[in-house]
């Protein structure tokens, strides 16, 4: 016999004594352990399914927190925009009256109302947006 075939037979008659020995002196009847097996087989399933569940209510809880927080922040924000666009048409209004009082000349082909369309466009508006808003 060669070794590969000796340590294969001597495997499988150590498992089949094993099977053996185990048989003869296991503490309960097959249907027990089964039925122990399956216990845990459910608590283990149960908990796992109770840890998604805690997982899938935190993150919902998450996001429903910072629906209202982005609100926050969206409105804080339009408010300093609209506050800045406010100013802005005050210093043209301002800038404008100078100009037409005879206070101020202007650099050579430079229109104040040019300058407020760039701005405009800088941030998405147009001049109507802001005279609407």
């Amino acid at each position: 016999m060669g070794k590969g075939l000796a340590f294969f037979t001597g495997a499988a008659l150590g498992a089949a004594a094993g099977t053996v020995v185990g048989v003869l002196f296991a503490p309960r009847s097959g249907a027990e352990t089964r039925a122990m097996a399956a216990d845990m087989a459910n608590d283990a399933w149960d908990s796992a399914r109770d840890m998604y569940e805690q997982g899938v209510d935190t993150a919902r809880s998450a996001a429903n927190d910072f629906g209202p927080i982005m609100d926050a922040k969206t409105d804080e924000l339009r408010a300093k925009v609209d506050l800045a666009r406010e100013r802005m048409d005050q210093i043209r209004e301002q800038l404008n009256d100078a100009i037409a009082g005879g206070n101020v000349t202007p650099a050579a082909d430079v229109v104040v109302e040019a300058a407020a369309d760039a701005a405009d466009a800088v941030t998405g508006e147009g001049s109507e947006a802001g005279a609407e808003a």
